[in-house]
């Protein structure tokens, strides 16, 4: 049975390990990167339509998301996405939201745009990529599940896993990048509803991430087993969330480390 998930595969069983067989192997996936790139400087070939349906459906219905990258498996032969379309436009939207911010903030041109930056390299890509390797570490250590002794051995791709992190960002980039700002008069103030909103507003969040991850490595067919694991911080971030009500205000911390002006 085919897996819902996106794979790599080794020799299978009897078959000589060779290094042609390797070398092939990442010569195509160095091939498939090296496309990847190249058509993030060829905007009018990205599909930013298909981009905004995505993170929309993120929100509401976002299996359905996933079932159309199984879609886009049997017709590319590629599970993770060939369009970079997404990551551009999520990584726009932090740069506009870092403009937004560092006006609301009185910042500088310069502090700016420094902020923005920040925003797309360490929020997004930087934290992003130290998450997808951990769940692609896990998932390939921990999680895979081989029924047939001598069938192809399945892993989990990284640039999948990165995916899954892209798609999983939607969220917590609606919720602490521009609904935040809505609240930011709320938040900064000195009492306990205004440290409640803005500390609930951080813990869910990041239970949304880690919803998001589960789904993405969740899936009918999948060779992945006790995937809820994923599922297990939300746990962590709820007794956080408690703790944090008896005076320590996240959204404060947070932005004094961005700002330096609460």
């Amino acid at each position: 049975m085919n897996s819902i998930l996106p794979t790599t595969t080794s020799h299978s069983f009897g078959s000589s390990p060779n290094r042609s067989f390797y070398y092939n192997d990442s010569n195509g996936t160095y091939r498939r990167n090296k496309n990847f790139l190249r058509r993030l400087f060829r905007i009018p070939q990205m599909d930013f339509e298909y981009a905004i349906w995505q993170m929309g459906y993120l929100l509401i219905a976002p299996r359905r998301v996933y079932q159309n990258i199984y879609y886009h498996k049997q017709t590319k032969n590629r599970w993770s996405r060939d369009d970079p379309a997404f990551m551009a436009l999520l990584a726009a939207m932090l740069s506009l939201s870092g403009i937004i911010w560092g006006f609301t903030y009185d910042y500088s041109f310069m502090n700016t745009i420094k902020t923005s930056v920040f925003m797309v390299l360490f929020d997004f890509l930087f934290i992003g990529c130290i998450l997808s390797t951990l769940t692609w570490f896990i998932t390939n250590k921990f999680l895979i599940q081989n029924i047939n002794t001598y069938a192809v051995a399945q892993r989990v791709e990284w640039a999948y896993a990165f995916d899954i992190h892209c798609n999983s960002f939607i969220p917590v980039y609606l919720i602490l990048y521009v609904i935040q700002l809505f609240f930011l008069p709320l938040i900064l103030k000195e009492n306990w509803i205004s440290l409640f909103i803005g500390n609930f507003m951080y813990c869910v969040a990041f239970m949304w991430y880690a919803v998001g991850t589960y789904i993405g490595f969740n899936g009918k067919g999948t060779f992945l087993v006790h995937t809820e694991l994923f599922l297990y911080p939300i746990a962590l971030f709820i007794a956080l969330f408690v703790a944090s009500l008896f005076g320590f205000n996240i959204p404060q911390y947070i932005l004094n480390y961005y700002f330096n002006k609460i």
